[in-house]
């Protein structure tokens, strides 16, 4: 679980992480290095709709996501061939490249990212390269306890990087001072791990130099003088290096940084035994249940184990700035260090041995133990034993003491949580979690002290002081939210509810509260002086959702009368505005509302985001960016958030993309695209409202949807497929049907409007988009002229312990993993599909061996299909060479099978209409059918790192303020 603490600390900013998603420019990042924060799947749902502010936009400080990037890079000579759906004599032979009209929106130069600093007086613009070259993602990777590591480097693999860092001066006026460029390493170095000193006098950051030198591949640490932009290593020594393969470095106090260095001396890496020492075995002669998911990448003997230790293990240096440094605690396996606010002590996780065959690291045994400054062990924590028994019902954790944590607004005190109910989410009992805070130091015999006791599963708190603090609590099944409010100082006074809601409906979101920075550099809850009144304000920063869309908001909130004042709310016609942060937090104290400072992003369907200073009283606005057009051939695309229905009643949203200049009274219907992704949903109604806004900017990624409008296609984005399971209905149990009607419904609606050619309508989908594009060609071939499915799962037999949002397994709901899975009705596809898959693909519900199988069913009942294997590619693609090949291979697909496509495929659509599919093709109301994710969730399971920071701080997250847990991406 993530440590609030340590968030709040390190960043102002967490935007949404887009690990394998494409989406637009990334533009604004946090304060310092962010973390990823892990989260069973299925854990906290709910807090994803929590966000503060519009993170669409937001790239991590850390090192830009390559798969967002955009902009040429070079790769091997004559290594790509351009377009040519003509000749296909070499088809597959090498890499290809679509045509210019979508190669040139992939290679425009990406904007710089930002990031400002803790005193809100300085901003970064951090440099970004394109895509990655194909050369780059082929090093070789260790694949080991869920992760993967490249061993020269000693760091995750596959790691983006910055190449420049500009600062830049906040004047008084609120525009920038000139740039002055941080300069002193070496030309070509690859910047990563950027982060702010508390006092934001410095940064420090890593660079990488030379990849083919084993010494000068290894990443050292750098300080800048934000003053001159003047940087140095921050080791005097140049044999010491960084690692990074879990947690990285941490900033102590404004002068000194506790960092995870490669052990000296180490040696070279054990060698794998030519002749094994006896078989391989695993037993469970004890009778245990344990059900996993198909996680991937895991430890498979003692040679992977001893490997493991080599590359995860530091040593713990405290380096001064003055140069000084001394080694602190054993070498371990250290997974994240967390400084008190007062800077006394420093909370210790690391994992050890024994290690496990069938789960992740972040299940591994974990110890948390409280050092003080100096590195001397004050006590243990925990000693958490392994576990691999967790349960696979949505919402169960792991035994005993969890997310353990610094008190934002106290010096010292820690807090964690401990489940009551062994762990497992079947379990009836009350309470169900207890949350407990300690001093550091407690006194003898002094017992921990319970804060809350709560029925649902533990959500994260939100500090302020000693009269407030929010806890958040949650039950994905019952799609249920709580937010709670405590006196963690006044045992006299009893916590009351002051939220009580369905995560599902986004309509009555009351918004979260805004953060901010403490002097100790931690996040807490701002509380807002309004003028003589004496009254308990917070700011509550709101999604705004309704029937017309998104429209963001601040509401002044009275915690003592739950009376609210609407402060500020984004323009409603034109704009799409969001808060971002505050601004005016740079003194302790409540905050003046007339001295009200924030931070706000601003664009529009053709106006690419921008962000702008908004002060009170009179809300003057100072802009901040200007960010050219990443894509203007396409400023004038036509965007239209359109509503339509399903034949059952419930209410249907999707995003209608044209091209510029489009008119279907004088061009008459274009070939269209359907991209989209189910989702879950326990009530009509709910799956019926409106997410997003009809006025955010189009961003188009590396391997969007929308690159087709350049090649003048209808593109009908996200339509929303939801899988309904009312009471005690199972979603997945007609899965089929409801996927067949929605997408009935979709394409009747663009056939209506004239934008559609009724025998031009192809779909396509990533990872459970891919499932669905499967399923539609296979149960609704009437609506569909060819499909592509990309890193998709098709026999969910091959996933018996869940998969998505299905926790029954496959035991328990045979006819629906069977009836669901594509694989099985292969017999029936008759339509042209395309296959693309990484061949590395390390998502535990999408095996690459998904699609081969696939392919081979199809093949083996004469199908038209094909399968592209992008080597060195995971669940996402990063490299240009197979992006653009992916971009080719589509495009070749959609102008051969849909462009040209002169079949019946549309046959009964030509009224405006679309006929009734035969009844063999799709189930009844009364068949068990499929099954997939609560409330549009995506299907990526992040088991890895349940329990601690997995990612070194370039991965993203999905709140702007935490909330403790999230629901990361899924199977995307």
């Amino acid at each position: 679980m993530m440590r609030l603490h340590k968030l709040y600390h390190r960043l102002t900013i967490l935007p949404f992480s887009p690990l394998s998603l494409p989406s637009s420019n990334p533009s604004l990042l946090p304060l310092a290095p962010l973390l990823r924060l892990p989260l069973r799947h299925g854990t906290a749902a709910n807090f994803a709709s929590m966000a503060t502010s519009r993170l669409r936009n937001l790239a991590p400080l850390t090192a830009a996501p390559a798969e967002d990037a955009a902009g040429s890079v070079s790769s091997c000579a004559n290594a790509a061939t351009s377009v040519d759906h003509e000749d296909e004599s070499n088809i597959g032979v090498r890499y290809r490249v679509p045509p210019p009209e979508i190669r040139d929106i992939v290679d425009a130069p990406p904007v710089p990212a930002l990031s400002f600093s803790p005193l809100r007086d300085k901003i970064i613009f951090l440099k970004r390269r394109a895509l990655p070259p194909l050369a780059e993602i082929a090093r070789p990777e260790e694949k080991l306890a869920g992760i993967r590591i490249d061993g020269k480097c000693n760091t995750r693999s596959r790691m983006s990087f910055y190449t420049g860092i500009g600062i830049h001066q906040i004047l008084s006026d609120g525009t920038l001072g000139p740039e002055i460029e941080v300069h002193g390493f070496p030309d070509g170095a690859k910047i990563n791990f950027v982060s702010w000193s508390p006092d934001g006098w410095h940064l420090s950051f890593s660079i990488c130099v030379n990849e083919e030198d084993s010494d000068s591949s290894k990443l050292t640490v750098w300080i800048a003088d934000v003053k001159t932009g003047k940087a140095r290593p921050l080791f005097q020594s140049p044999n010491v290096h960084l690692n990074a393969v879990f947690d990285n470095y941490v900033w102590v106090n404004n002068t000194s940084l506790l960092v995870c260095t490669i052990p000296s001396p180490r040696g070279a890496p054990p060698k794998k035994p030519l002749v094994p020492g006896g078989p391989k075995i695993q037993s469970n002669e004890e009778k245990n249940i344990i059900q996993v998911r198909t996680f991937q990448d895991l430890l498979k003997d003692e040679y992977d184990e001893d490997l493991f230790d080599y590359y995860a293990t530091s040593q713990l240096v405290l380096a001064s700035l003055d140069g000084s440094k001394k080694e602190i605690g054993p070498p371990a396996v250290y997974t994240s260090m967390d400084p008190s606010p007062d800077q006394k002590y420093i909370l210790i996780s690391s994992i050890h041995r024994p290690y496990s065959f069938i789960v992740p690291c972040g299940r591994f045994p974990k110890k948390v133990e409280l050092w003080n400054a100096d590195g001397k062990l004050i006590r243990e924590l925990c000693d958490l034993p392994l576990a691999e028994d967790i349960p696979i019902a949505f919402n169960s954790v792991r035994k005993g003491m969890r997310s353990i944590n610094w008190r934002a607004d106290r010096p010292s005190t820690l807090y964690w949580v401990e489940t009551q109910d062994g762990g497992d989410a079947k379990v009836e009992i009350s309470p169900r979690d207890i949350i407990y805070t300690q001093p550091a130091e407690p006194l003898e015999g002094q017992q921990p002290t319970i804060l809350h006791k709560l029925d649902l599963r533990y959500g994260g708190i939100s500090w302020c002081d000693d009269s407030l603090a929010l806890v958040y609590e949650s039950w994905y099944k019952a799609r249920k939210i709580r937010t709670w409010v405590v006196s963690p100082g006044s045992e006299d006074v009893a916590p009351h509810i002051l939220f009580d809601r369905s995560s599902e409906d986004v309509y009555s979101d009351p918004g979260t509260p805004m953060m901010r920075r403490t002097e100790a550099g931690t996040y807490i809850i701002a509380r807002i002086k309004k003028e003589s009144d004496e009254g308990r304000y917070i700011i509550l920063n709101g999604i705004g959702a309704g029937p017309e869309g998104n429209i963001p908001f601040l509401d002044l909130f009275d915690i003592n009368t739950g009376n609210k004042e609407r402060i500020w709310e984004s323009d409603k016609d034109k704009y799409y505005e969001t808060v971002v942060a505050l601004m005016s937090d740079q003194e302790g104290g409540d905050l003046h509302l007339d001295k009200l400072k924030i931070l706000t992003s601003k664009e529009s369907k053709t106006e690419n985001t921008q962000y702008y200073f908004v002060s009170w009283p009179d809300k003057k606005i100072v802009q901040v960016t200007n960010f050219p057009h990443p894509y203007p051939q396409l400023a004038s695309l036509q965007k239209e958030m359109i509503r339509y229905q399903r034949k059952d009643g419930v209410q249907l949203t999707a995003t209608l993309y044209l091209p510029p200049d489009y008119s279907p009274s004088t061009d008459g219907p274009l070939p269209c695209l359907v991209w989209s992704y189910p989702g879950e949903f326990k009530s009509k109604d709910a799956a019926g409202q409106v997410r997003g806004s009809p006025n955010e900017f189009a961003g188009i990624g590396s391997t969007s949807a929308l690159l087709w409008l350049a090649r003048r296609f209808a593109i009908l984005s996200g339509p929303t497929i939801p899988i309904i399971g009312e009471g005690d209905e199972e979603a997945n149990d007609r899965y089929v049907e409801q996927l067949v009607a929605s997408a009935e419904a979709a394409v009747e609606e663009v056939i209506r409007r004239g934008v559609a050619d009724p025998k031009k309508i192809a779909v396509g989908g990533h990872s459970y988009g891919a499932f669905m594009t499967a399923n539609l060609l296979a149960h609704a071939p009437h609506l569909f002229c060819c499909g592509i499915a990309r890193s998709g799962a098709y026999n969910r037999t091959l996933t018996p312990f869940g998969f998505q949002n299905e926790d029954r397994t496959l035991w328990e709901a045979a006819n629906t993993y069977v009836e669901m899975s594509p694989f099985m009705s292969a017999n029936k596809i008759k339509k042209p599909i395309l296959l693309i898959h990484g061949e590395e693909d390390n998502n535990p519900g999408t095996l690459t061996m998904q699609s081969d199988r696939f392919f081979n069913a199809l093949k083996g009942h004469g199908a038209l299909c094909r399968l592209v294997i992008l080597p060195h590619e995971s669940h996402g693609y990063t490299a240009r060479e197979s992006i653009m090949h992916v971009l080719w291979e589509t495009d070749r697909w959609l102008h051969k099978y849909c462009v040209s496509n002169s079949s019946d495929a549309g046959e009964g659509h030509a009224t405006g209409t679309v006929k009734e599919h035969d009844s063999k093709g799709t189930p009844n109301a009364e068949s068990k059918v499929v099954a997939t994710s609560g409330g549009g969730s995506r299907e990526v399971y992040d088991f890895e790192y349940e329990e601690f920071h997995s990612l070194p701080r370039s991965s993203l997250c999905k709140s702007l303020y935490s909330l403790d847990v999230f629901l990361l991406p899924c199977e995307e």
